[in-house]
């Protein structure tokens, strides 16, 4: 953004590679509102080992799988020296692929362009067609700010859920709707996940990595599945100067047998897989993703930690027992600052058999590639005294997807006690861009954004 005003540029072809720098460019389109097309780096191809595909989350839970002594120490590296084989974003559906996802159904990004691998030599090929794209929106004076409607983030919302995407998705949409002052609540995603189908069978809740899927045609798959169907808002503009409709009519794919993408008749889920959690634990809200996890309920005894660390050496000691809710906390938007992911600890945890006999809540951030019962983004998060950060250990948690519920099994008396008696905590950087950061910055429900009068 700064750099091209201070170049003053006409338009602009970003190109971003991983998790948080896509949001981070369509942003940065959305508030210089020039012609802009938006250009993906690519995905990692799968790692292979014993004929079965790798990603770099399979690491993650081989640690928990050693620490638990279920794997040895010769297995763990098999698995770390082959499940990265070459460039670009974790293969999944993890965050850098769903975000990647979603700029092809807001309408950032061209047709196509989000499922081929890194180092395919179509990538070469799109990025010139990309200019040529952002050449052609110069002409027509096509601007990011007529491409992101209201109804292009109900197409995004749709894609989310229809592919078992990142709970990340959910932030960074609330985020880029902020920067177009499109009104984008929890509501809406709520709305949208209830009559979209989820239909895409992809890591890490199911089976399939991106490539796989771009074998059988990509996004434009999933969207045309979408769009017969009459789901999708059919006439939102996009960089290609035309609707999403008159784009997917012209996309070719091919009718080979395929078990990645189901039909809506179908599908894996009949509702979408990212759900919003609200109640006495999280009163403005939290983000659940569904996809691949059997439970719908779980009540719990909380163990309670207030730093990533401190959950993940707990974890590693094997100090956490079936039934248990792991709370992490003083991780969110002011109090990490930042909202790091819990990847670490949640793989750790499937990794030692604990996947479906435990939860965690947190109110920082998980990976894409996190699977389980885990809720993030808890707001009001600890630091500014929010129910977590009153959570004592052996309290009881209920968490609920189906009615959307998310308690803290204490009196109202209680908890006004312990609000009484709660300091907040000192900032972890009183100085530096970080700090000025943790001033700015607001709640998870409301994407995390920043603003210059706090």
């Amino acid at each position: 953004e700064l750099m091209v005003r201070a170049h003053q540029y006409d338009a602009l072809v970003g190109i971003a590679g991983c998790d948080k720098s896509l949001p981070g460019t369509m942003m940065a389109m959305a508030r210089l509102n020039i012609p802009s097309v938006f250009v993906y780096g690519g995905t990692i191809k799968p790692g292979m080992l014993d004929g079965k595909e790798l990603t770099v989350v399979d690491v993650y839970e081989a640690v928990g799988a050693y620490d638990a002594g279920k794997l040895s120490l010769e297995d763990l590296k098999n698995i770390e020296n082959v499940a990265c084989p070459n460039a670009g974003s974790c293969g999944g559906m993890f965050t850098a692929n769903t975000m990647a996802s979603i700029s092809e159904a807001i309408g950032l990004a061209l047709p196509g362009s989000a499922s081929p691998p890194a180092e395919d030599n179509r990538r070469n090929t799109m990025v010139y067609d990309s200019g040529v794209a952002c050449a052609k929106l110069l002409e027509m004076n096509i601007r990011p700010k007529e491409i992101l409607t209201f109804e292009a983030f109900e197409n995004a919302i749709m894609m989310l859920n229809a592919v078992g995407g990142s709970t990340n998705g959910i932030l960074h949409l609330l985020a880029l709707a902020n920067e177009v002052n499109v009104d984008l609540t929890y509501d809406d995603f709520e709305r949208i996940r209830k009559r979209t189908p989820h239909l895409a069978d992809m890591k890490p809740g199911g089976n399939y990595v991106m490539e796989s899927l771009d074998r059988i045609g990509g996004i434009p798959f999933v969207l045309k599945k979408l769009l017969e169907k009459g789901l999708l808002n059919e006439d939102c503009i996009t960089v290609t100067g035309k609707t999403i409709k008159e784009n997917l009519n012209a996309f070719k794919l091919p009718e080979a047998e395929q078990h990645i993408v189901r039909s809506i008749e179908n599908p894996l889920h009949e509702v979408g897989t990212a759900v919003i959690l609200k109640g006495t634990l999280a009163p403005e809200g939290a983000v659940i993703k569904t996809a691949g996890v059997e439970m719908t309920k779980f009540t719990g005894e909380a163990k309670v930690y207030d730093r990533e660390e401190y959950a993940f050496d707990a974890v590693s000691k094997g100090e956490i027992d079936e039934g248990n809710v792991v709370v992490i906390r003083y991780e969110g938007p002011k109090g990490g600052p930042g909202m790091r992911e819990m990847l670490a600890t949640t793989a750790a945890l499937v990794g030692q058999g604990l996947g479906k006999k435990v939860a965690m809540v947190t109110d920082g951030r998980f990976s894409g590639g996190t699977r389980g019962f885990m809720v993030g983004h808890v707001a009001p998060e600890a630091y500014v005294g929010g129910p977590i950060a009153l959570v004592k250990n052996g309290d009881k948690i209920t968490i609920d997807t189906e009615t959307n519920i998310i308690d803290l099994h204490v009196s109202k008396e209680e908890l006004e006690n312990r609000q009484r008696q709660w300091k907040k905590p000192e900032p972890n950087y009183k100085s530096g861009a970080l700090a000025k950061y943790a001033t700015l910055v607001g709640s998870a429900a409301n994407g995390a954004i920043t603003y210059a009068n706090p």
